[in-house]
Order: structure tokens, then sequence, then C-alpha cells
């Protein structure tokens, strides 16, 4: 089976780099435009079902792309985006002036670093992988394409665990706003065939790959 994995589009707070977690913030105009954009992209592949984090900027994204599919979203609470805690809501420059240790140590060592009444990336990585082998645990017998809506940290996570990495690699990959990555799930393995993909948004199509299996 494969899987679409896809950052929803771009918010306000994305753009004024403030630290997003799980508030609550629709999508901006150019976010919209960017999910019609991933829509029209993967609107010849064959999609059996579509999944998203419950978060609104997600499954806003998640939405658009199902229409052309008649397909309804289905809400995963494990694909929500990190916890943030107190960082929730304060923009990039304020937290490296207010917390500068935890700040270099996100920059520098994320791995170690727990938000203050929040998640770790290791305990994000844990919920977000089990949610995807629940996925595949669905679809992969048929050998269905699906499509996932989730953010960066959530996504960045997934393909690192795919790839044999790990958080102490969170910033070594991109996931830009809208980006489309397509993994394949065979027996006991990912394989991944396209990362951070942003063509659609200058009106490229996106391929779909052969099978590795």
């Amino acid at each position: 089976m494969k899987i679409i994995l896809i950052r929803h589009g771009q918010t306000r707070w994305n753009k004024e780099e403030v630290f997003r977690g799980r508030a609550d913030i629709p999508l901006d105009e150019t976010g919209m435009a960017q999910a019609e954009a991933v829509a029209a992209a993967l609107a010849h592949m064959k999609v059996s079902a579509v999944y998203s984090s419950p978060l609104a900027r997600a499954a806003e994204t998640a939405r658009i792309i199902a229409r052309p599919h008649g397909l309804p979203v289905q809400l995963v609470d494990d694909l929500a985006d990190i916890d943030c805690g107190g960082w929730e809501g304060v923009p990039v420059d304020e937290a490296r002036s207010r917390y500068p240790e935890m700040f270099e140590a996100w920059q520098e060592a994320p791995h170690t670093v727990t938000f203050p009444g929040g998640e770790s990336l290791d305990q994000v990585a844990d919920r977000a992988v089990a949610a995807v082998d629940r996925i595949v645990a669905t679809h992969a017998a048929e050998g269905e394409t699906v499509a996932v809506v989730s953010h960066r940290v959530v996504n960045k996570l997934l393909l690192l665990r795919i790839l044999g990495l790990g958080s102490p690699a969170f910033w070594r990959i991109r996931q830009d706003t809208c980006c489309v990555n397509i993994i394949e799930h065979g027996p006991g393995s990912y394989v991944l065939h396209l990362l951070n993909d942003r063509c659609h948004l200058a009106g490229g199509r996106i391929p779909e790959p052969p099978s590795d299996f």
C-alpha cells in the first residue's frame, strides 16, 4: 500500500513564526490555495481513505484533498501536533529570549527537550507511529493508497522513523507547508519514494511511483 503524507497548508502563525502546538488555528488565504493545489495534483490518483489530525489547519486541508474523491475525513487524535505546553502561542524570537537554554537545546539537541507542560519528540513519534500502524493494518491487505494530513513535527518524526534515524536528526529534513511525501509499505518495511515535494504548488503533477515490493 501507499501512504501520501501531507503537511497542512499555511496559517497566520506559520507565517509569523509562532509556536503552534495544539492551538486550533485555521488556514489563511495562502493555505487554502495550497490545499486546493494539492487536491488538484492528487485528483488523478485512486485514494481509498483520507486521515487527518483533528486540528483545524490539518482537517481543513484534508477536507479539500478528500473532496475530489468523494471521501469523508477520518480524524485521528494521535496525528495532532506536538503539545508545546507553555510555548504555545509564543513567537520564536520571544522564546529565544525568554528561555535561552531550552531554546538552544531545541536547536542543537531537540530530542532532549520536553516542552514545559507538553511533550517530547519521542512521545510524539511513539503515538504517531502507532496511529500509522493502525492505518496500515486497515488498508495494507488490499494494497490501497491513503492520504494522511498532519503537521511538520509529526511528519518529520514519522519520516525519520521510516528512514531508521530518530528524533536527534529532527532538523536534518524539511517539511514545508502543503508538501507531499509518498511512502510505500511492504512486507515488514517502508520505502520512501518522495520527500517534501512542492511541485504541485507551481502547477506540477505529483507522480505515482511504481512499487518497490
